[in-house]
């Protein structure tokens, strides 16, 4: 069998002459991720407090985490999250790391219609902006669907990143009718909520917890060898369970331990990367 091997371009060598990038990231979707949903589940409080749980539990052992280890992250947080948990945006600032746009309902854009994408956008950064964060850089779309209305929305709000797509697994420009945005790309296997996310409405997977470091690690080894950035994915909810933030525990010591990687928020690696690709585009 012949094999080809991917050329990797001369700026991915990252700062610090490490070898690979990698950017921890948390969509802190907590009660919004159920409300965008329905609005019935207003009157659900056992599905409520399991999106709470995501802020009152997960994202203190996730911020202790990233403390212990030096390690600077990016926090999607809805507009909706920000204002009903007063204080957690300015936290996450204090603490050194990136507050990135993820709507304001969580509303999926693909059902979505181009008003209330609107709304979405124009809310989600109003309620950020009132909770302290600066413009935010970056945009990730509620459940990675991003439409053609939404994507000029992102073009018209100068946003420098979007980290909603999966045209490859390297930074790269995504477009639309001629129009394009930088792209830090995401994927289902980078997610914890394909792993181990479950609702009483929809089923799901509880898959074992060292299910993480296994698939994980793969991808970070081939990252490595590529010399790729790699952006990985979670829910404060769902990460944030004591045995299965373990093995986030384990997946994170395994990489400080090797020496060889640079733990960068997403709009660091957009500062990177973007003039990089521009000159071999040129």
């Amino acid at each position: 069998m012949t094999t080809h091997p991917i050329a990797t371009p001369k700026w991915t060598q990252w700062p610090d002459k490490k070898s690979t990038a990698v950017s921890l990231t948390f969509d802190v979707d907590a009660e919004a991720g159920y409300l965008g949903e329905s609005p019935s589940y207003a009157r659900r409080l056992t599905s409520l407090s399991e999106g709470r749980f995501g802020v009152v539990r997960g994202v203190p052992r996730i911020l202790e985490l990233l403390r212990r280890h030096h390690i600077a992250a990016t926090f999607f947080v809805p507009g909706h999250t920000a204002e009903r948990h007063p204080g957690l945006v300015a936290q996450l600032l204090d603490e050194g790391h990136e507050v990135g746009h993820h709507g304001h309902m969580h509303l999926r854009s693909d059902k979505a219609t181009p008003e209330q994408q609107a709304e979405e956008m124009h809310a989600g950064l109003a309620a950020l902006a009132k909770a302290g964060a600066p413009k935010p850089a970056g945009y990730r779309s509620s459940s990675w669907e991003l439409t053609p209305e939404t994507f000029d929305l992102l073009i018209e709000a100068g946003f420098q990143y979007d980290s909603s797509c999966m045209g490859d697994d390297r930074p790269y420009r995504e477009t639309w009718e001629g129009r394009s945005i930088l792209e830090l790309p995401v994927h289902w296997s980078l997610d914890d909520y394909p792993m181990f996310g479950w609702t009483i409405d929809n089923g799901g997977n509880f898959s074992a917890p060292r299910t993480l470091v296994d698939t994980w690690l793969a991808e970070y080894e081939s990252a490595r060898r590529d010399g790729r950035h790699t952006t990985f994915t979670m829910h404060p909810e769902v990460i944030g369970r004591g045995g299965r933030f373990d093995q986030l525990e384990r997946f994170v010591e395994r990489l400080v331990a090797d020496g060889d990687v640079w733990f960068a928020r997403l709009d660091k690696v957009a500062e990177w990367v973007e003039p990089r690709l521009a000159r071999e585009a040129a």
